[in-house]
């Protein structure tokens, strides 16, 4: 028999692609770390190099889950005023798909904005009055309305806009951005999710732990969720009666047991249990430092909002991604729940509003006013838009938008980066 043979018949074809694939990695970091000398060589070879340098250095994506309505928000369309009540004419539906909450309406009266719109900032971009505190800021930021999706429903938009495709399995953006960089602080995960429920529809659509997960990566790529309440993450803290020798005896022992099983069945997930207790430990010093916000000044918590203070708010989360950015994590994904809006949307998306755009705010400016804005890249965005028209009955004072047809995906760049519905 020949055992290497034989070590080759035991790999799995999920290892073996994993092992293929490792070089992409340390190719892609190569290029970020000597840019210039990548960038020589396309212009030498076919003239595609980049006229500058990348700059962003880490994430912070503040997704607004459940797709934010841009028309009451950005997107200001003041001709949809003169149109108010028409039914949608064929030409702009075009004989695009509806989903079955709207596909037996009768007709689709179009529905403009009741929220005042006004232009800010040198660029003289348009905002609602919803978002006064984005208006300040408006000139650090990028507002992107050309994107488009062809997912009509909120499960298969989120994970295209997580994975990039409509089918659960694949690696989401911030375990790519793990597998490519790493971190720059061995005892924080390169991956963190915060998760925080809006005031606006408290029934909105659910969070699935697989839109941060590794899919065929290594799972030491997958985000960790920050819980609000309790110890941040599971069994953080030592049981009772164990103390912190006591439990790095245990860990030497557990990684030499593991390692042993690692060489004799080349599994990288065993690797990975590895480094995970190995994280898990150093975490236990890392996080509760990270969460002790004692140190902040009154003048921050007043800039985030009243609901800085509130563990599990958007406001806390925005200024704990400043605090994890700060200590070198790559990639920090809020999710904020609340943006499915089709009962009263008015209502509804004041409150989102309240919740998100002063932490938004702050949140640029912290990181403008310590350096860090300069490289490091924030996004606003949900998984979708909203439609021009309603659904149901047309009121003066409420226009329910559906979220699955006749519309773009909703992402960018910059601190509020949207999308344009046509």
């Amino acid at each position: 028999m020949n055992p290497q043979r034989e070590y080759e018949l035991m790999l799995t074809r999920r290892q073996l692609f994993g092992r293929a694939a490792t070089g992409i990695g340390a190719a892609a970091l190569a290029s970020l770390m000597t840019p210039e000398v990548f960038a020589a060589a396309l212009d030498k070879g076919n003239g595609m190099a980049t006229h500058f340098a990348p700059k962003a250095k880490r994430v912070i994506y503040l997704f607004q889950s459940g797709a934010p309505s841009h028309i009451d928000l950005f997107d200001y369309k003041p001709k949809l005023v003169e149109k108010h009540g028409i039914d949608l004419p064929d030409s702009i539906r075009m004989g695009q798909r509806l989903t079955g909450m709207t596909s037996g309406q009768k007709n689709f009266p179009v529905a403009p904005t009741i929220f005042k719109f006004a232009q800010h900032g040198k660029s003289g971009a348009w905002l609602s009055e919803l978002l006064p505190h984005t208006a300040g800021i408006v000139d650090d930021i990028t507002i992107i309305k050309s994107m488009h999706t062809e997912a009509i429903n909120h499960d298969p938009a989120i994970t295209f806009i997580q994975t990039g495709a409509q089918q659960p399995g694949r690696p989401s953006i911030g375990a790519w951005m793990s597998y490519g960089l790493g971190s720059e602080n061995k005892d924080m995960p390169a991956y963190i999710v915060l998760i925080s429920q809006g005031t606006g529809n408290t029934n909105d659509q659910p969070l699935f732990g697989r839109l941060w997960g590794s899919g065929f990566l290594p799972s030491v790529h997958q985000g960790v969720k920050l819980r609000s309440v309790g110890d941040p993450v599971l069994y953080l803290g030592n049981p009772p009666g164990i103390d912190s020798a006591g439990r790095r005896r245990m860990l030497d022992g557990v990684a030499q047991l593991n390692q042993m099983a690692a060489q004799s069945f080349g599994d990288p997930e065993i690797n990975t249990r590895i480094a995970q207790y190995e994280m898990a430990y150093r975490m236990q010093a890392s996080v509760p430092d990270l969460m002790d916000l004692s140190k902040e000044s009154p003048q921050t918590f007043e800039s985030y909002g009243p609901d800085s203070r509130k563990p599990g708010t958007f406001a806390a989360n925005c200024l704990l991604a400043r605090r994890l950015v700060e200590r070198g994590v790559r990639f920090v994904q809020l999710f904020h729940r609340g943006w499915d809006q089709h009962g009263n949307l008015p209502k509804q998306i004041a409150g989102q509003c309240r919740d998100t755009d002063q932490p938004s705010a702050a949140l640029i400016k912290d990181l403008k006013q310590r350096g860090l804005l300069d490289d490091t890249l924030v996004i606003w965005g949900g998984e979708f838009g909203r439609t021009v028209y309603s659904r149901g009955a047309l009121t003066k004072d409420n226009w329910p938008r559906p979220s699955r047809s006749l519309l773009q995906p909703v992402d960018g760049r910059g601190s509020q980066g949207r999308n344009d519905a046509g």
